[in-house]
């Protein structure tokens, strides 16, 4: 029964990066929220996020919870700049989200829950 719950949890954090990430890599396009459609389309993916986020953290722990979330979110968020507006981090920006990542994965794999 326990690891259906954890499973559960996995799954709504999974949500909430992919929606949060949705909502950070299309913010720019709501030009200060002046256009109607990406702006409803961000308001409401960030509602979903956020609710699948604090599901996720009444089943796993808050600390990896959040950390995977920003983690993840950052990450992809650096990504999406990327390819879709050519912004390029820099030497430090790109440790740093190595650093990030690493960072979760230890969390993840050598973290203690409880």
């Amino acid at each position: 029964m326990k690891s259906i719950s954890l499973f559960s949890g996995y799954i709504y954090l999974i949500v909430a990066i992919i929606t949060g990430i949705a909502t950070n890599g299309f913010l720019k396009t709501t030009e200060s929220f002046t256009k109607l459609t990406p702006t409803i389309f961000c308001i409401t993916s960030i509602i979903i996020c956020i609710f699948c986020l604090s599901r996720a953290m009444t089943i796993i722990p808050v600390g990896f919870t959040y950390a995977t979330y920003g983690a993840l979110t950052i990450t992809a968020v650096t990504l999406f700049g990327i390819f879709k507006y050519n912004q390029t981090p820099n030497l430090y920006g790109t440790v740093g989200l190595i650093l990030i990542v690493s960072g979760v994965i230890l969390l993840n794999l050598f973290g203690k829950l409880k």
